[in-house]
């Protein structure tokens, strides 16, 4: 992302630079999950056998994830977003609506854990055990963590100045990034991470509803607002971008909430069949009457 519309034909000199290193630093960043989670991944796999404790999909997942975060800063997306708000904001709901889910159905804290250096290790458990970790542990908590920081920072780095500084500088885009696959990893990992982290069903979708409302606000917003919010675009193109989040995150969102809905009445079903009689044992019984 460089300056505006009207100021963006040429990119040469500092500013080209600057984003050739972030996009550098973005493939190095890629690069040293994929190492620390495959080296994880074979030493669980070495000890217990392959697929036993991060099952063949997960680790299919989380490198999809990673696949997801490269080819949405290079190439043609990359482009777009250059050009438009609505490149722009495809760029946005890849990473968040593909990349994050992707990534936390990778389940990385095992594999991350055994790869780390036995230092940081230790240091990683004793952190667990005060009183913030174990308040966050908690998976309720976590998932309120979740949604409050995935509208905060999705609301804020699409306000006008916030904007405007990403337009200006290649490390606060950097940043932004980070921040949104980040939110995005996280909310998901309460939905389809693995383990006992992972919210019940009914809490899940209860989750993805109260979450997709603000994000569902923001499209709304900017595909209905009568004026440009941010200098040197088009209000067309403004209201696609809105369209693009709007769509979207309510879609996906929607979709995977009514599935765990819908899986947990099943399971419901499954455990208390229909036909089952559900009267007490212990209660009342119907008595023939004997004739005198």
């Amino acid at each position: 992302m460089s300056g505006m519309t009207g100021l963006m034909p040429l990119a040469h000199g500092p500013a080209a630079a600057g984003e050739r290193w972030s996009e550098l630093a973005g493939v190095l960043l890629v690069a040293a999950l994929a190492a620390a989670y495959g080296r994880g991944v074979q030493e669980i796999w070495h000890r217990r056998g392959v697929g036993a404790v991060v099952p063949r999909w997960r680790v299919a997942a989380f490198g999809g994830g990673l696949l997801t975060l490269l080819v949405a800063q290079q190439g043609p997306i990359h482009e777009a977003s250059e050009h438009s708000l609505a490149g722009h904001m495809t760029q946005h709901m890849i990473l968040m609506l593909l990349g994050g889910p992707l990534l936390a159905a990778g389940g990385v804290g095992l594999p991350l854990t055994v790869a780390a250096p036995r230092r940081l290790r230790h240091a990683a458990a004793r952190l667990r055990t005060t009183g913030t970790a174990r308040w966050l542990r908690r998976p309720l908590n976590t998932a309120l963590v979740a949604a409050g920081l995935h509208t905060v920072v999705l609301w804020f780095w699409h306000l006008p100045l916030p904007y405007e500084w990403v337009e200006a500088n290649t490390v606060v885009h950097g940043a932004e990034h980070v921040s949104l696959v980040g939110v995005a990893w996280l909310l998901w990992s309460m939905v389809v991470g693995p383990g006992a982290a992972r919210l019940s069903p009914p809490v899940g979708f209860l989750l993805l509803f109260a979450t997709g409302m603000p994000a569902a606000a923001l499209g709304a917003a900017l595909t209905l607002a009568p004026n440009v919010l941010y200098p040197g675009y088009r209000l067309s193109d403004q209201q696609l971008a809105g369209l693009i989040m709007w769509v979207p995150m309510d879609v996906v969102m929607l979709v995977v909430a009514v599935t765990l809905f819908l899986r947990w009445i099943t399971s419901l079903d499954r455990r208390t069949p229909a036909d089952r009689d559900l009267r007490p044992l212990d209660g009342p019984r119907e008595t023939k009457e004997v004739p005198a």
